[in-house]
């Protein structure tokens, strides 16, 4: 079984993005914490591109993924959230998002429905969420909400959405046609305009969007049974 492959060393980047920012985070340099889930991400895509063009995929690779995907989209966001949380006794719900994202990722390897629409909220979705909250925190719209109550229930909730048994929009194509992508189309120019006009503060609203296209495609698959 081949293990040395440029696929491979990618997801090992992705890991090391995971580590640092970690590090960073224990140090309170919250916002190079979030940049490296953002470079994670970039990896996380990168390692799935390679290992298709090169015709390298492989099972070590698929479980390499999902353990680099712990740290990395699991544990270091928890690390964010445990630094933004200011009450003692209250941090340890921050580690909340990092259990259940193993739990989802440990689901997602063999759950065979995931194939071509996700169970449950991703856990990049999740870290993306997390990694915006830094930089919302001064004088953006969300900058009043920020604070202890609202990472609690965040932490919660974001648990619970990790493992939801409820189809949610995955952005994978079996055609380009817009009646069949007309809702991944939808969210995908809606987030560039949304981006665009106002930068950071866009991925709160781009994550409701994402839940709420979810909701409508599944009730149009429905009637279309």
């Amino acid at each position: 079984m081949r293990i040395y492959t440029i696929p491979n060393f990618i997801t090992l980047g992705n890991l090391a993005c995971g580590m640092y920012g970690i590090q960073c985070a224990l140090l309170g340099d919250l916002k190079m914490a979030a940049g490296m889930i953002a470079l994670a991400m970039l990896l996380d895509f990168l390692d799935g591109f390679a290992a298709r063009i090169l015709k390298m995929a492989s099972p070590i690779g698929k479980e390499l993924d999902s353990l680099a995907d712990v740290v990395s989209f699991g544990v270091l966001p928890s690390f964010i959230l445990f630094a933004l949380i200011q009450n003692e006794s209250g941090k340890y719900l921050a580690f909340l998002p990092a259990l259940f994202s193993a739990l989802r990722l440990a689901k997602f390897n063999l759950d065979e429905r995931q194939s071509d629409t996700f169970y449950g909220v991703p856990t990049p979705t999740n870290a993306l969420l997390v990694a915006a909250f830094p930089f919302l925190m001064g004088g953006s719209f969300f900058a009043p909400i920020l604070g202890d109550p609202f990472y609690w229930a965040y932490s919660m909730l974001i648990s619970f959405l990790l493992v939801w048994d409820y189809p949610l929009l995955a952005l994978k194509f079996k055609d380009f046609s817009w009646k069949n992508n007309r809702f991944r189309y939808t969210l995908l120019l809606s987030s560039l305009v949304l981006l665009l006009s106002v930068q950071v503060s866009a991925i709160p609203f781009i994550f409701i969007l994402y839940l709420v296209l979810s909701f409508f495609s599944n009730a149009s698959e429905k009637k279309q049974v």
